[in-house]
């Protein structure tokens, strides 16, 4: 169903915007993505401005347009200079001065407040009267240079006319402004440093003939340089409260971006009208006696969203169906989220006992198996709040990966610490770490696009947020990323022997190994959608269904080990989701 206000008018601004997008995307990404990653991002986001009408989306929506575009607007020049403060190393900074007289310590911190422009116009002075000092005085008249230095430098430069006297011919050996050439000057003087605006006019034109083999590239990088050489006039620990600042100013902004238009967008056109904080709070707490009793002692059912009592029904698992005990429940919510927590403890645990010898790819896939244990069981059990908390989950996985990239402090250093063990070649292209980002979005796009093709159900304020159907498209993102792809990694770099015919270097074994990983997912989720008892069965004989499933993992299979230039994660779910759905497995 098109929107009525899809006309041939806004029509025409669709490829306008999306190529608006795509510098903005590539700026943000710098190199993280791929060219077709780019286009494939930048055309999914303007179908999530059009078309999003289920309440997950319309959330998602909210979360990357306003959110998104508001925090770009207010701070990317704050995360440009906090980047560009980052990468200076601490020698670089000034060094603070040594303090030692207490009665110059106010004039010190003046000088300070007006960025030492004082002592820079103290030193112009001073030095107008005492030319051949080496260096400025400072603001409190502490020479910063002795005069034994300044004799040293006196002394070299009698020498210096000496041995230039022969050569010019002049007789008290001084250095005309004229008629000096540069082969006339011994070598070791031209070869030594010259000081700036010691010398004559015609010396420095000439010693410019001498051309550095790199100095186009370093007249390139001038710009950059003296864009942030302010920053080098600070002290370590000016820099560190600079950074505090900024980061201070970044979650400032965030959260008021979040608690003001993103949750009034939300409230407005995914809620029907009812408070985020109190709906969340009664979607996943409604259910229990203790928390309705005080909402309700306390009038705050105004603001909480409280379901409707549960009847007491005996659930015996063999009489009645798994789906009538847990009925999408509060409670059930809660029990979700507290066994995918236990998920993510011992898979954490897993990792971390992991030994360093053990290559990266086999750590990585620890997270693919994660993705498995928590979600194929949970999605037929409650599908429009697993897509609620891939969604959150997506947010939160880009948010703190903008604190890392922009190198704010408190987080950076640890997401950082904490990433490195596990980023393959394709982190490495960009700033942005994708890998983490490319296996929930993989997980959740196939779940994402069933839900928009399944009638959605519920009453106020839970409208729209239940579903009476299940089908084995949604978790084909589960099977394809934390099975397949699982599998294929793990055989075809053990057990891989044959390569096939084009670059890529994928094997024949690891695609074997993935189309039957695919087919075992599948059949494993077709069993627990009987079980469970849910709606949605093709009612196909089993001996059908696995030949079907043998040519959606096939295919899926044929599109991996084919695609070799963009990110498998996402690309082959889709593919597989198309081979499922087509087929009505």
């Amino acid at each position: 169903m098109w929107p009525n206000w899809l006309e041939a008018e806004n029509m025409v601004l669709l490829y306008p915007l999306h190529q608006a997008l795509l510098p903005t995307l590539g700026y943000l990404t710098t190199t993280s993505l791929l060219p077709a990653e780019l286009q494939l991002l930048s055309v999914s986001m303007i179908n999530l401005l059009l078309f999003s009408r289920s309440p997950y989306s319309v959330i998602l929506q909210a979360l990357f347009w306003i959110g998104g575009v508001a925090t770009f607007v207010l701070c990317s020049h704050v995360l440009r200079l906090g980047v560009a403060l980052a990468r200076i190393p601490t020698w670089r900074f000034r060094h603070p001065r040594l303090r030692s007289r207490d009665t110059y310590v106010l004039l010190s911190a003046i000088d300070d407040c007006f960025h030492r422009r004082l002592s820079k116009w103290i030193s112009t002075l001073t030095e107008s009267e005492d030319p051949e000092r080496d260096e400025e005085l400072d603001f409190l008249g502490i020479a910063t240079v002795t005069r034994k230095r300044a004799k040293g430098f006196e002394a070299r430069r009698s020498v210096e006319q000496k041995q230039l006297k022969p050569a010019n011919g002049a007789a008290d050996g001084s250095l005309p402004d004229h008629d000096l050439k540069l082969k006339d000057l011994p070598i070791q003087y031209v070869q030594r440093s010259q000081r700036r605006h010691t010398l004559p006019a015609s010396l420095t034109s000439a010693s410019t003939i001498r051309s550095h083999p790199q100095s186009k590239q370093i007249s390139d990088q001038r710009p950059a340089r003296r864009k942030y050489r302010q920053l080098t006039g600070l002290t370590n620990a000016q820099a560190s409260v600079l950074k505090w600042i900024l980061a201070g100013y970044v979650y400032s902004i965030v959260v008021v971006i979040i608690a003001f238009p993103v949750r009034g967008y939300i409230r407005k056109q995914a809620l029907d009208g009812w408070e985020p904080v109190g709906w969340a709070l009664g979607y996943l707490f409604g259910n229990i006696p203790v928390f309705r009793q005080t909402t309700l002692q306390w009038a705050l059912d105004d603001w909480v969203a409280l379901p409707e009592p549960l009847d007491e029904v005996t659930c015996n698992i063999w009489e009645r169906s798994l789906s009538d005990c847990v009925r999408a429940s509060a409670n059930t919510r809660l029990l979700m989220c507290i066994y995918c927590l236990c998920i993510i403890v011992i898979g954490l645990i897993t990792v971390f006992r992991l030994s360093a010898s053990v290559e990266v790819d086999t750590r990585r896939k620890v997270f693919h198996g994660m993705m498995v244990a928590m979600f194929l069981p949970c999605i037929f059990v409650d599908p429009p709040f697993v897509a609620l908390a891939f969604v959150l989950t997506l947010a939160i996985f880009i948010l703190l990966d903008l604190f890392r990239a922009s190198q704010l402090p408190p987080f950076s250093r640890p997401l950082t610490r904490f990433l490195a063990p596990y980023v393959d070649g394709r982190d490495y292209r960009g700033p942005v770490v994708v890998s983490h980002m490319f296996l929930l979005i993989g997980c959740a796009i196939p779940l994402w696009l069933s839900l928009a093709g399944t009638k959605m159900i519920g009453e106020t304020p839970w409208k729209n947020w239940e579903v009476q159907t299940r089908d084995l498209s949604m978790v084909t993102g589960v099977i394809c990323v934390g099975m397949g792809d699982a599998a294929a990694s793990l055989i075809g770099r053990r057990y891989g022997r044959r390569r096939w015919c084009w670059s890529g270097g994928k094997s024949l074994e690891g695609s074997l190994a993935f189309a039957f990983a695919v087919v075992l997912g599948l059949a494993l989720s077709r069993a627990w959608l009987l079980f469970g008892g849910w709606d949605g069965d093709s009612g196909d004989r089993w001996s059908l269904t696995l030949g079907k499933a043998s040519v959606a993992a096939a295919g899926a299979s044929l599109t991996e080990a084919v695609l070799t230039g963009g990110n498998d994660n996402v690309i082959v779910p889709v593919i597989l989701w198309l081979l499922v759905r087509g087929l009505k497995v």
